[in-house]
């Protein structure tokens, strides 16, 4: 938690945050790829736990869970190449997945597991509000972790306070009700963002889902602290060579 914390605090607004499926393109690439985030500045990134069923998210990220399960990825995989993360990587890394690999895996195991590696957060959207104040919060606290609230343009004004009082991260202010890389951009949602803005909330806001280039960006930024890529980046990435494919997309977007 505290590392969030402190990239919203060093950077007020413009925070970028990327996210990237665990083991994709390859299976070994999870940790040069945190490394090249940060070194191109990158605020935040937020890995993604490889399911076969993953809900929320549009065809490429579908692809990219696919491809990393066929290439072998397992939570308890990815928890061992993230054992020497914080001597690579200093900015916040939080994990995206939906709860089947974690409750496999077992939550109290999985929360020391990322507390033993270094892990800031997670964000689980199909984890229940009630359940996690009732029977979760407690464990994610203890061993450090923030755990991150999905805003909907359809989320009551009346959830939006009760998420925002027991945020100890930011709020995700997914920008539609469609899944992730669907839409072209996110100009026609401004009038929610403004909505949201408008509550003054304590907790910051980072805005995901359909931004894909500068522009989308800067339009998120000008409503939240800053702005979440997640299927744009990924289908950069789909090359030969990762390092320069890297630098290009965030150089392009910043």
């Amino acid at each position: 938690m505290k590392r969030i914390k402190e990239a919203f605090d060093k950077k007020k607004d413009g925070l970028l945050s990327i996210f990237i499926t665990a083991g994709y393109p390859n299976l070994n690439d999870t940790i040069e790829v945190l490394k090249e985030l940060e070194a191109n500045g990158v605020d935040m990134v937020e890995l993604g736990i490889p399911f076969s069923d993953p809900m929320a998210d549009g065809p490429v990220i579908q692809e990219a869970s696919e491809v990393a399960i066929a290439n072998g990825m397992t939570l308890k995989l990815l928890f061992e190449q993230l054992k020497d993360l914080r001597e690579h990587v200093s900015i916040p890394v939080l994990l995206m997945g939906y709860l089947n690999p974690v409750m496999q895996y077992g939550y109290e195991e999985f929360c020391k597991s990322c507390q033993e590696v270094g892990i800031d957060g997670v964000i689980l959207p199909d984890l229940p509000l009630y359940e996690y104040e009732e029977e979760y919060k407690d464990l994610f606290e203890s061993h450090g972790l923030a755990n991150v609230f999905l805003v909907t343009p359809e989320t009551a004004p009346q959830r939006i306070h009760k998420l925002d009082d027991l945020s100890n991260g930011f709020l995700y202010l997914v920008s539609s009700s469609s899944t992730t890389g669907k839409k072209d951009g996110i100009e026609g949602t401004t009038e929610y963002f403004q909505r949201v803005k408008n509550m003054k909330l304590q907790s910051p806001t980072l805005i995901g889902f359909n931004i894909k280039d500068a522009k989308s960006y800067q339009t998120a930024c000008a409503y939240s602290e800053g702005a979440i890529i997640g299927s744009a980046f990924i289908k950069a990435i789909n090359g030969s060579d990762l390092k320069d494919s890297i630098k290009g997309f965030i150089t392009n977007v910043r």
